[in-house]
């Protein structure tokens, strides 16, 4: 294979992955398929020797969606469930914790560069972005519109947005949700695109927008936080999020899968959801690319 083939590839793969949007089918890879590789030992005993000889587990996430990933008050510090539970899983691997907050466009193609060994970043689990990643799922959820406090515009579905201006977060799976209502629209709402779910929200306080949409657990915690907002019952699009691995890189995947297998059976992983009050959203069972495991 030629270099410039072998670019040209890699290119293709990032495009595929980026077009799924977060968070938020099945994929070509086996879940079960090392098993029998894994049957008796640990999820320490499985980490490849070159995370191993580096003693990091480096994960990325992209900053600003509580109560997943957000900064401790006053602080730089990450905290939320994604860096909680990421620091739990790197526990297990025997392993020191770094994470990197970076911005969510560019998770995938930082992951496929070597910048990190995992992303943990309330991503999606789509079918196209399992063209460059796999993942090992641990949270679902899907999008709810939000509206300013008393709904003044009167928004009840995906289909009040129509010939609306609407605001939503760039690479997210909920830009693909408002993309694919647009379609629909005898009369096409404007979508603006912001940056993350907070600075779209400044576009509802300033009455650019009339409404977003983010992933339901987040958008609770937005409205509970800000007494500014309503947030909508249904969820759209609900569906697995999961901790993204290089897809080449499937020893440190089956690595990850058995810490999260080991988390489960010990309560760490109910811990941490407990912490922020999203027990709801756990998954049943160790999932890879939304299949079980073993």
């Amino acid at each position: 294979m030629t270099k410039r083939l072998y670019v040209a590839i890699v290119g293709a793969l990032v495009v595929s992955a980026l077009a799924g949007g977060c968070g938020r089918s099945s994929s070509g890879t086996a879940a079960g398929e090392n098993a029998a590789a894994t049957t008796g030992k640990t999820a320490k005993d499985l980490v490849p020797e070159d995370v191993r000889k580096s003693g990091t587990l480096r994960v990325a996430t992209s900053e600003g969606y509580p109560p997943m990933e957000m900064y401790k008050k006053g602080t730089q510090e990450l905290t939320g469930v994604d860096p909680d539970l990421g620091a739990a899983i790197a526990a297990k691997l025997g392993l020191k914790f770094s994470i990197t907050n970076a911005a969510f466009d560019g998770l995938i193609p930082g992951l496929q560069g070597g910048r990190w060994d995992i992303v943990m970043s309330s991503m999606s689990d789509t079918q196209e972005r399992r063209a460059a990643v796999d993942f090992i799922d641990y949270f679902n959820a899907g999008g709810a519109i939000m509206v300013k406090k008393g709904n003044p515009e009167g928004i009840k579905t995906l289909d009040d947005l129509c010939g609306r201006t609407v605001v939503l977060a760039k690479g997210s799976s909920n830009l693909a949700i408002g993309e694919k209502q647009n379609e629909k629209c005898a009369t096409k709402m404007k979508i603006m695109q912001s940056e993350d779910a907070p600075t779209g929200l400044l576009s509802i306080d300033s009455g650019r927008a009339v409404a977003t949409i983010v992933d339901y657990p987040v958008a609770v915690m937005y409205a509970k936080d800000t007494g500014k907002y309503d947030v909508l019952p249904e969820q759209y699009e609900a569906g697995p999020w999961g901790i993204a691995v290089d897809k080449r890189k499937t020893a440190l995947r089956d690595a990850v899968a058995k810490a999260m297998e080991e988390l489960q059976a010990d309560g760490g992983y109910t811990s941490v959801l407990d912490k922020y009050g999203v027990t709801a959203n756990a998954v049943n069972g160790v999932l890879v690319n939304t299949q079980p495991w073993k």
